[in-house]
């Protein structure tokens, strides 16, 4: 770079400042973040930490996955036979069921508290 023509020491010497100037603007933004990170960590309960919700509810695909065939809760014995079931929010379950996703007949996932059609 240095030696190649039309590139002054000068010139390169003016980039690098650039180069140092952006990095210093950056820098403590990033540290800042780190810090913020790792006392989030330490403020959340020990055994808690990033641990993704349970589904409590699971939605029977058709065999085409693209079909939904009914809405079981997590614990019905129905589901638990079938092998298209996928784990689902309680709110894509209620979406289903908004949907006239059939509910299960055995484990009556409709009738939970909190389901209003």
């Amino acid at each position: 770079m240095i030696g190649e023509p039309g590139v002054s020491r000068l010139d390169a010497l003016r980039f690098a400042r650039r180069v140092v100037a952006q990095q210093t603007i950056r820098q403590p933004a990033l540290i800042d973040r780190w810090i913020a990170d790792e006392e989030r960590r330490e403020a959340e309960p020990a055994g808690q930490a990033r641990r993704p919700t349970a589904a409590n509810r699971l939605i029977q695909h058709g065999l085409n996955r693209t079909n939904r065939d009914a809405v079981h809760t997590s614990d019905c014995w129905a589901a638990a036979r079938n092998g298209r079931c996928r784990p689902a929010t309680r709110e894509e379950a209620h979406d289903a069921l908004r949907q006239h996703v059939p509910a299960c007949v055995h484990c009556r996932p409709d009738t939970a508290p909190g389901i209003h059609s």
